[in-house]
């Protein structure tokens, strides 16, 4: 890997293991034999979830945030790391700063959930705050965050355009693929969302590599649904206002490092509604008492939707990529109106 936009290779994702393993475990890959009953899949096909709210700060954010700490100690050397995240990137890399005692200053939205806020802080992070309402206007976010490195000589971390998260976050990939080997499975198609795009190309790069044929699926917000668009107009395409219950997918655009790692190995990103999300994330809660953030359960929206008429016959990974909602929050988004996606298994 070399500096500016060359794309991350699956050799980077192998030696991100050594860089994450002595501070993570994987994350667990978990059957549901109630979807799989749910949606009549036959015996000799199985439904995974990738549950990456198991991990100390409760998203996947952390592994592509190890990995960039851990590559760029020799830069970093004594000073502070800085960042602006919606939250589960702040938590990542203030949980990497500790494992390797750096200074991190984050720069979050004044309407993150609280878990978020308190996730960071334990970590040992310092937080300011900025007015996402009216950032796509002023574009204080970024500027706020430019000042801080430039005032304290820090060093700057994307949440998810930078070659080493991409890796980092493409090792739960290589987990899911041991496993299901381990396991004597296939993957015939993952399901995973999409907002910049850090999570997403780490594992389509990792699932490519352990599965060729597998079909990987992005899935995003009706309403912050750069990527479809991307898809396309055969470009990167810019929301100026992206909306959605799922804040962790609310980037503007897909990163520059992302986009030529998705526009090879991804064909296609399905774009759900927030009421959809909102059955999803009761169904986990219901079923298999699993709690999800809403862009945690958009990848299993999307997956309720399609897989009723699916002819396949391989395995399929759902990424269930965080649960970091506040509590008053979660249980006003799974007293879903139509409560279609979440009802009891009755077939």
């Amino acid at each position: 890997m070399t500096d500016g936009l060359t794309t991350t290779t699956i050799d980077d994702v192998h030696q991100a293991q050594a860089a994450i393993r002595p501070f993570l475990d994987p994350a667990p890959l978990i059957r549901s034999y109630r979807l799989e009953r749910l949606l009549q899949f036959p015996a000799s096909r199985r439904i995974w979830l990738k549950d990456y709210g198991s991990t100390p700060v409760g998203s996947f954010k952390v592994y592509g945030a190890l990995n960039w700490m851990a590559h760029r100690r020799a830069e970093i050397g004594g000073r502070a790391v800085t960042a602006h995240s919606s939250g589960n990137f702040a938590a990542g890399i203030a949980y990497a700063g500790m494992c390797h005692a750096t200074r991190v200053i984050i720069v979050m939205p004044d309407t993150a959930p609280q878990v978020k806020f308190a996730l960071t802080a334990a970590f040992g992070a310092e937080i300011h705050t900025y007015d996402i309402a009216n950032d796509h206007r002023t574009g204080q976010r970024d500027a706020l965050t430019a000042a801080i490195a430039a005032r304290e000589q820090a060093v700057q971390a994307s949440p998810y355009d930078d070659p080493w998260v991409i890796a980092g976050n493409g090792v739960g990939g290589l987990e899911i693929g041991a496993e299901l080997a381990r396991l004597g499975r296939r993957i015939g198609r993952l399901y995973c969302a999409v907002s910049g795009g850090g999570l997403m190309a780490g594992h389509a790069l990792a699932v490519h590599h352990v599965a060729p044929a597998a079909e990987i699926v992005g899935v995003e917000p009706a309403g912050a649904d750069d990527f479809a668009r991307s898809l396309r107009a055969g470009r990167r395409e810019r929301l100026e206002q992206p909306a959605s219950i799922c804040d962790g997918l609310l980037s503007y655009d897909v990163g520059a490092h992302n986009w030529p790692i998705l526009r090879q190995h991804v064909a296609r990103s399905l774009t759900i509604d927030d009421d959809a999300t909102r059955g999803a994330m009761a169904w986990l809660y219901q079923q298999h008492g699993l709690k999800s953030e809403p862009s945690g359960a958009i990848a299993l929206a999307a997956a309720l939707q399609e897989l009723p008429d699916d002819p396949g016959s391989d395995d399929v990974v759902i990424v269930v990529s965080g649960r970091n909602a506040d509590e008053p929050r979660f249980r006003e988004w799974i007293a879903a109106p139509d409560g279609a996606a979440a009802q009891e298994d009755t077939r």
